[in-house]
């Protein structure tokens, strides 16, 4: 897949941390797996369903919630659409009652400590990242297995589309294609665009203009609140490891210092790294972001483009990305 066919919306997707890779996409493969039991007509033959984690999602999966993230992703959802305290209440439903809507309709027993297998000391020869899911009927009849491969940036592919690439995605054919950064610039001023008017073209390809706007403001939106919630959150992060949440105090350290000195010429600086802190807590946390390319990552954009909106396009709040891009 060259460049040019990869979609803004591909790269940004809005989902929940802490891990791309590791959480967003063993719940996508896991929504697969129980669409696909719907799909076939096998849903309400299901009396169990079993997951097997590989490699190094076994290895590092509980630190990641990829336990609970597979559950989330049987019960029906995908990341974009999780709301963190939905999917909480959903988890702890699901531990107490040992029960589970999968695909958000049919319910079978389900205990994630008994029904997800950490296979701490075997791997896939694909890819490290690694899960099978099984269902079964009530007789023990094996109705459907499915392996996926979550990528890296929560792209998710099957085994059938991993031996088969090709069949993974059709590419769409582009305007203004390129492979490489220098290719990008040479097709920019060869037409005389910039490059964010190449790459609106190139998504008109898929959707339309309105789409894309559209689509690019909820991206802005779910960015921007990730910063505002990540600013109010006090606490310990969960993980284990007693790490304090500091984004809320910088906030209020910063508004001080606004209040207090009438010149200060590096708290810009200070805003953009307490934005992107408090965007890697809310990852930590589990929190809805915008995996830009990574979880891992999410909080730079973010922090970025608010410094730009605050400082450099005249409004403190505004929200309309395309301003920010020059579209």
């Amino acid at each position: 897949m060259s460049a040019a066919t990869i979609s803004v919306f591909d790269m940004f997707k809005i989902g929940i941390g802490p891990s791309s890779s590791h959480t967003m996409g063993p719940m996508t493969a896991a929504y697969r797996f129980a669409k696909s039991l719907a799909d076939q007509g096998l849903l309400a033959r299901v009396a169990q369903v079993t997951v097997a984690l590989y490699g190094s999602l076994a290895l590092t999966g509980k630190g990641h919630a990829t336990d609970t993230a597979v559950t989330t992703g049987l019960a029906g959802w995908l990341p974009a659409q999780v709301d963190p305290d939905a999917a909480a209440k959903l988890i702890e439903e699901v531990r107490q009652h040992g029960k589970i809507l999968l695909a958000g309709s049919h319910q079978i027993d389900f205990r994630i400590e008994r029904d997800i297998h950490w296979k701490y000391k075997e791997s896939l020869p694909y890819h490290p990242n690694a899960l099978t899911l099984f269902a079964r009927d009530a007789n023990g009849e094996l109705l459907l297995e499915a392996t996926f491969y979550s990528v890296g940036g929560g792209f998710v592919v099957s085994d059938e589309e991993a031996k088969s690439p090709a069949t993974a995605t059709t590419a769409t054919a582009v305007p203004l294609p390129f492979s490489d950064g220098a290719e990008l610039l040479e097709v920019a001023e060869s037409n005389g665009l910039t490059i964010a008017e190449v790459m609106m073209r190139n998504e008109c390809a898929i959707r339309t203009r309105e789409e894309v706007l559209a689509g690019l403001d909820r991206i802005a939106e779910a960015m921007n609140s990730c910063i505002d919630r990540g600013l109010r959150q006090e606490g310990v992060l969960p993980g284990g490891l007693n790490v304090k949440r500091r984004a809320a105090k910088l906030r209020a350290a910063l508004e001080k210092r606004e209040q207090t000195q009438s010149v200060d010429a590096l708290i810009a600086m200070d805003w953009i790294n307490a934005w992107a802190l408090a965007v890697n807590e809310e990852n930590a946390a589990g929190g809805k972001v915008v995996t830009a390319p990574t979880n891992g990552a999410a909080g730079v954009v973010p922090a970025v483009l608010r410094y730009y909106d605050r400082y450099c396009n005249g409004t403190r709040e505004g929200r309309h990305i395309l301003s920010l891009i020059h579209i």
